[in-house]
C-alpha cells in the first residue's frame, strides 16, 4: 500500500510541556484514518504539524511525500482541510464559496467553472446556487464544506470534527461523501467525538496524554480490549487521562 503520511517519533514541546510525544505511524492512500483522543490528548497539535501549520520540536514526518519542516507550502497545496468551526463564508453564495476556494487552491478558468457545475449537481444544490450560505441548513453547509475542501482533488483531506452538531441522518449522508472520496483515492484523516463514526474508519488511532495508546482496525481494537463497541474501547484507554484541555 502506498504511504501518504509517515511519522517517526514526531514530537511537539511547548516549554516544558510535551503536547505530542514521539508519534510514529503511517497512513495509506485511500484509507479512512480515525484520529481519536479526549480533550487534551494532543490530536489537534498533531494535526497542525501534519498540515504544515506548526513546526515540530523533533522527530520526522512526511505528508504526500513532503517534509513537514522544509516543504510546508508544498504540503498545503496537496491537502484539503475542513474544520467544524470555520469552513465557509456565510455572506457568500454557494457558488461564490466554491469558486473562492477553488481559486485559493490554485484552480483557474474553465476548471473552476466545470468543478462548480459538477459539485452543484452532485450535491443537488442547483436551485440554491445563488443562496447565501448562512441560509442553508447546517447539514447542507457541512456537506458543501467537505466538497469544497476536496474541490482541487487533493491527496489527503484533514477533517477536524466535521459532523459536530448535525443530526444522525445527515451524519450518515456526510459519511457517504467520505466513502465516495476514499473510493477515488483520497486519503481521509478524521477526528471525531462520535464513537459510532470510529466504526466507519479503516483504522483508528487513539491518543492519550500526548502518546498513541492504540492503533488498529475497529474490529482489532474491540478484540484486543474485549469490548463490544468503540465507545467502550475509548473509555478503557482514556478514563485515566490526566490532561483536560487540548
Amino acid at each position: 500500500m502506498e504511504t501518504v503520511i509517515k511519522t517517526d517519533k514526531l514530537t511537539k514541546r511547548f516549554g516544558g510541556f510535551i503536547a505530542c510525544n514521539a508519534l510514529t505511524f503511517e497512513v495509506y492512500k485511500g484509507e479512512i484514518f480515525g484520529f481519536l483522543g479526549a480533550n487534551g490528548a494532543g490530536k489537534t497539535t498533531a494535526m497542525r504539524m501534519l498540515c504544515g501549520l506548526l513546526a515540530p520540536s523533533s522527530g520526522d514526518a512526511a505528508v504526500a511525500g513532503f517534509d513537514v519542516y522544509t516543504q510546508t507550502e508544498k504540503i498545503k497545496r496537496r491537502i484539503g482541510y475542513m474544520s467544524q468551526k470555520f469552513s465557509l463564508y456565510d455572506d457568500l453564495t454557494v457558488t461564490e464559496n466554491i469558486r473562492f476556494y477553488a481559486g485559493i487552491y490554485g484552480m483557474t478558468g474553465d476548471s473552476i467553472r466545470a468543478k462548480t457545475k459538477s459539485l452543484l449537481d452532485e450535491l443537488q444544490l442547483q436551485g440554491e446556487a445563488r443562496t447565501l450560505v448562512r441560509e442553508l441548513p447546517l447539514g447542507w453547509k457541512q456537506k458543501l464544506a467537505f466538497s469544497v475542501s476536496i474541490v482541487h482533488d487533493p491527496d489527503i483531506v484533514f477533517l477536524d470534527e466535521p459532523t459536530g452538531g448535525v443530526d444522525p441522518v445527515t451524519r450518515r449522508q456526510f459519511w457517504d461523501l467520505i466513502y465516495h472520496a476514499a473510493d477515488k483515492g483520497v486519503t481521509v484523516f478524521v477526528t471525531t467525538h462520535y464513537m459510532d463514526e470510529a466504526e466507519y474508519c479503516n483504522r483508528v488511532s487513539i491518543m492519550v496524554d500526548g502518546v498513541i495508546a492504540a492503533l488498529d482496525s475497529p474490529d482489532g481494537l474491540k478484540r484486543r480490549y474485549d469490548c463490544g463497541n468503540m465507545e467502550d474501547v475509548f473509555y478503557q484507554l482514556a478514563r485515566n487521562a490526566k490532561r483536560k484541555a487540548d
